[in-house]
């Protein structure tokens, strides 16, 4: 396949690293001070984006408007979600979004779903998340603790919204730590007076989502719509 790289930052270097190791060609990399549009005088067969949240929807907008398939994993973007799923129709193109592209990671994901499944009925526990990531991040909480903490609700009757705050009723505590340069580290805690049952995902390097996003890519290649990591995974 001939890739777009959008956004050339730790993981654009990793996603090219990995495309190439795949046999894909490069054909375009678009940085942060370069004009998206640039994507238009190349034949695409799939953007990747990996950008900043300020600028990952108009980067989503040109490519669909582009007729080019993307990839993206830039979170913070995503009041505009549906807006990129109207104009993905419209324009009969294929896109897929994941807060993080790790295979373990969406195995992670499949697990906590089944989990909260069982600790709906478990009144006693009560139920928190912390998420650790390198200073780097722009976004807290992570788009990837969203997205647990989401899936939770949608299991669990008493809670109904996540929240940064500590003791906010019907609310899951989402703990976002920033230090160093730990790539992303996930714990999902039920805690009750006589027990605790942990969860966690911790990722050891950029190559676990720059290896996913690739994939991705090779899975939507000459396919359209709207794609998840349960499509690629067989979930």
């Amino acid at each position: 396949m001939k890739i777009a790289i959008i956004g050339y930052g730790k993981m654009g270097h990793a996603i090219e690293k990995i495309a190439k190791e795949r046999n894909h060609e490069i054909a375009i990399i678009i940085d942060k001070n370069d004009d998206i549009t640039l994507i238009k005088n190349h034949k695409i067969d799939v953007a990747i984006e990996f950008s900043t949240p300020e600028t990952a929807y108009q980067n989503i907008k040109t490519c669909l408007n582009s007729n080019v398939p993307i990839v993206v994993g830039t979170t913070g973007w995503l009041d505009k979600y549906t807006e990129i799923e109207n104009l993905c129709n419209e324009k009969k193109s294929s896109f897929i979004f994941a807060s993080n592209y790790s295979i373990g990671a969406n195995i992670y994901f499949e697990i906590n779903r089944k989990l909260a499944k069982i600790m709906n009925n478990q009144s006693n526990f009560e139920i928190s998340i912390e998420e650790t990531h390198h200073i780097h991040k722009l976004d807290a909480p992570s788009g990837t603790a969203i997205v647990i903490a989401n899936d939770i609700i949608k299991e669990i009757d008493r809670k109904t919204s996540w929240s940064l705050e500590k003791n906010e009723e019907n609310s899951i505590h989402i703990n976002a730590i920033r230090k160093g340069e730990i790539f992303g580290n996930h714990t999902v805690d039920y805690e009750s007076e006589n027990d605790i049952i942990e969860i966690t995902h911790k990722a050891k390097s950029r190559n676990g989502l720059a290896f996913g996003a690739v994939v991705a890519a090779e899975y939507i290649h000459n396919k359209k719509g709207i794609f998840t990591m349960k499509d690629i995974l067989n979930f």
